[in-house]
Parts: C-alpha cells; sequence; structure tokens
C-alpha cells in the first residue's frame, strides 16, 4: 500500500475537493482515514528509500500544518 499512497500523492499534490473525491474512488476510504495512514506510511523507512524527495515534502507539509495548528491554540 506504501507504493500505492506514494504514487497517488505524486498524481494529486495539492488538496481539493477533487481530490477527496479520486480517495474515496480508488481507496474506498473517507479522505480523513486516508491522511491518517499516509502520515503514518511517510514516516516509514521503506516510504523514504521508495521516494525520498516526496515523502521529505509531504512531511514538511505535515509539520507546518501541525505547527501553524499550534499556534492558533497557543493562546
Amino acid at each position: 500500500m506504501t507504493t500505492e499512497l506514494l504514487d497517488f500523492e505524486e498524481q494529486w499534490p495539492r488538496w481539493s475537493g477533487r481530490k477527496d473525491e479520486a480517495i474515496r474512488a480508488r481507496f474506498g476510504i473517507p479522505p480523513a482515514r486516508y491522511f491518517q495512514i499516509l502520515n503514518r506510511v511517510i514516516d516509514t523507512r521503506e516510504a523514504l528509500e521508495l521516494r525520498p524527495m516526496l515523502v521529505r515534502r509531504l512531511r514538511r507539509r505535515r509539520d507546518a500544518g501541525a505547527a501553524e495548528q499550534r499556534r492558533r491554540h497557543a493562546v
């Protein structure tokens, strides 16, 4: 499944409503579940070895989103 997820992310680099539809059609799961799985996958050595540039980009995007969320909640 790692390769499938990484292939999909290369085809759909940005989030959109159409990406949500594509996730449901290709994987048969809700987008929230897809992103939970993807976030676990990009932390694996296998993913990093398969597609290092893509995995690093996805990690940066995830980490930036988490940092932004922490900033918003730190009042």
